[in-house]
């Protein structure tokens, strides 16, 4: 008797094709990584890229927005579960980012894909939009944080001061991985911390 074939779902297809392009990407460099390795890789069609995106370009970006929105509800989840600051700070310090997003464990090419996609008129719209849902988030973030006493920060200042830190700390590890410890950005809010309670 045959098995049947179970096609997998539209989410499946593009979870599969981020889990082999970034995987790729990593090991060639973007440029070198073809749309026929990248399938060939998933285990999947020309067909079924092409019936997801146009073209490479649009894989990344829509990787960089996948990922946005799961660091959005990762971010979320982890402030319900540890209001207080200094323990929301050591959550993100110590928690396991999900298996599904290949970008949360590859945080250098998360960095790589946003410098490919920005030099591309027609897709740093997007980026931009990106950008802005992060800053978003982060102010929310220390909205909430605000209401616990103390230091009252400037959260729109706040939230695009500590992305450009994380993303330069990102920038400087690619440059200089053993004098840029992967942790450096959480010792820099541990430090910020310390600063605005004295």
């Amino acid at each position: 008797m045959s098995r049947i074939r179970v096609r997998p779902t539209r989410a499946e297809t593009r979870q599969r094709l981020f889990e082999a392009a970034a995987e790729l990407f990593q090991q060639r460099g973007i440029g070198a990584a073809s749309i026929d390795a990248i399938t060939e890789a998933a285990g999947l069609t020309r067909g079924a890229f092409y019936s997801n995106f146009a073209d490479k370009n649009e894989l990344i970006v829509a990787m960089l927005e996948d990922h946005v929105d799961r660091s959005v509800r990762h971010h979320r989840e982890l402030l319900e579960r540890h209001p207080a600051s200094s323990d929301f700070v050591n959550a993100l310090r110590t928690v396991e980012r999900s298996r599904k997003d290949p970008l949360g464990r590859a945080p250098l090419l998360h960095l790589e894909l946003i410098l490919f996609v920005a030099r591309s008129p027609q897709h740093r719209s997007q980026l931009r939009e990106r950008l802005r849902t992060r800053r978003a988030l982060v102010a929310e973030i220390i909205e909430r944080l605000n209401r616990e006493g103390g230091p009252v920060v400037d959260a729109e200042w706040a939230s695009a001061m500590l992305l450009a830190l994380e993303d330069g700390f990102r920038l400087h590890r690619l440059i200089d991985p053993q004098g840029t410890p992967a942790d450096r950005f959480f010792e820099s809010l541990t430090h910020l911390q310390r600063i605005m309670r004295r």
